[in-house]
């Protein structure tokens, strides 16, 4: 039992559930929609504003706002998604997450414009987190290396992390403080045998989109 638990694929939302009526990606209906679903996870893209607020959005542009980490929340809050939904913070998000432990939240933090941000975002993500004691129902993806370290120094033991680029083996991530490698998935088929690799070194193996 064990093991056909451990092998079964894990589906998980990308940019929550959104393909659907009246929502948007990266909105709490998206997760909601999610969490109705009960899949394994439901992923979200964080982002930090030039005043220092967490919110959850896929890219640097929204609207007429080309880059999203150098304007600031209320800017950005000013301007509704195309279902009419507000860019939610982090915070919002947690608060949702935490009326559904069957749906564990995915955050993927954005690459920042420094490295001294890159350590800022993680260490407010990881606090809030705490903050709301979702340290158990919360996993960590990030395409930038730096950032991976930064959350395997910042979070709790044991805290999942899986690195997105596809540009290291198994063994690296191991190394960068990751417990899977979560890659695309055309990769992965021209480097089949990192997925053996990273089973014999414990870790998981998720494939993207």
């Amino acid at each position: 039992v064990s093991v056909a638990t451990y092998a079964q694929t894990q589906v998980i939302a990308h940019r929550g559930y959104h393909a659907i009526k009246n929502s948007y990606d990266n909105t709490i209906s998206s997760l909601i929609n999610a969490q109705k679903l009960k899949v394994y996870g439901s992923e979200v893209d964080i982002h930090e504003t030039s005043d220092g607020v967490l919110i959850a959005i896929h890219g640097m542009r929204h609207r007429d706002i080309k880059n999203v980490q150098k304007a600031t929340f209320d800017e950005i809050r000013s301007l509704p998604l195309e279902n009419g939904e507000t860019v939610p913070t982090l915070e919002e998000y947690l608060i949702q997450a935490k009326k559904s432990k069957k749906t564990k939240l995915i955050i993927e933090i954005k690459d920042q414009l420094t490295p001294q941000l890159e350590t800022d975002i993680v260490q407010k993500t990881v606090d809030l987190v705490a903050k709301y004691n979702l340290q158990e129902e919360v996993e960590y993806i990030a395409f930038r290396p730096f950032v991976c370290w930064e959350i395997a120094r910042l979070a709790p033991k044991g805290t999942k992390i899986a690195y997105l680029n596809g540009d290291y083996s198994p063994q690296y991530c191991k190394g960068m403080g990751c417990a899977g490698i979560d890659y695309k998935y055309s990769r992965l088929q021209k480097k089949p045998n990192w997925i053996k690799q990273a089973h014999e070194l414990g870790m998981y193996v998720n494939a993207w989109t």
